[in-house]
């Protein structure tokens, strides 16, 4: 069976913990950090003490804090699972891992059902993106899917509202009604979410900013749009009617059958 090493020590705690999408094989560490583990670590697991540079060779970085955790590959998961949630993540070419783990961490901290990427012309899971969400992508359910745009069809005959961000759009995302079950869409660094994407989503919307600034990290971005999604159900569960947003969640109604 093939298998990688993902390193780092949050990354080892989250991807040793209850409910981690893949089992370990095998962990090495130096000997600090596996004192530092050792109330982690579950029993069985194969565990072996080595300096530091080997494992600068096993996982090709130096930003592996002592420890590495050998695991299979990365399962993903079939789209239709996550197309039974009601808040999902959608990365159209993303490109850079770090961006990607970045936003697996915050999609996984608001609950998030998942998160789409594509299969070609994308960053997927690697050691290096798992690093980056701090172990986060070890628990959140991920699926590639060929083509973005088909996706978004796709989520919308499940019953989904498809919001994607654009900085060039004079809505601001607080004014999206994101109580509902909905798909945020966000773009590769650069050039944002192509043409295609951007007309399979139901609405764009852009974070305001003051000038000379006219872009954020897509991770930032992710991050405000999820959050604002956690903000509005809280008031919504509370009664509070909120803005010109109160209501419609009544004018949606048979989305699905669409």
């Amino acid at each position: 069976m093939a298998t990688e090493w993902i390193y780092g020590r949050q990354v080892a705690r989250l991807a040793l913990a209850a409910g981690a999408r893949r089992r370990a094989v095998r962990l090495a560490a130096t000997a600090p950090a596996l004192r530092a583990l050792a109330t982690d670590l579950p029993a069985g697991l194969e565990t072996i003490t080595v300096e530091a540079a080997t494992l600068d060779r096993l996982t090709g970085s130096r930003d592996h804090q002592g420890v590495a955790l050998e695991v299979p590959p990365f399962p993903y998961v079939e789209v239709e699972t996550l197309l039974a949630g009601d808040l999902l993540v959608v990365l159209d070419e993303v490109s850079d891992p770090h961006n990607l783990g970045a936003v697996a961490r915050s999609a996984l901290a608001v609950g998030s059902a998942g998160l789409v990427v594509p299969r070609y012309r994308a960053a997927h899971v690697t050691p290096a993106a798992v690093k980056a969400s701090a172990g986060a992508l070890e628990h959140l359910a991920v699926a590639q899917v060929p083509n973005v745009a088909r996706f978004l069809q796709q989520a919308k005959r499940a019953g989904l509202w498809v919001y994607g961000a654009s900085a060039e759009c004079a809505t601001r995302y607080t004014d999206l009604d994101l109580r509902d079950r909905v798909v945020i869409v966000l773009g590769a660094e650069g050039h944002g979410l192509r043409p295609l994407v951007a007309r399979a989503c139901d609405a764009l919307a852009a974070v305001p900013m003051q000038p000379p600034v006219r872009s954020l990290n897509v991770s930032v971005a992710a991050a405000l749009f999820l959050f604002e999604a956690v903000r509005q159900r809280g008031a919504d569960e509370t009664g509070d009617p909120g803005s010109a947003r109160a209501g419609r969640r009544a004018d949606r109604g048979g989305r699905a059958g669409s």
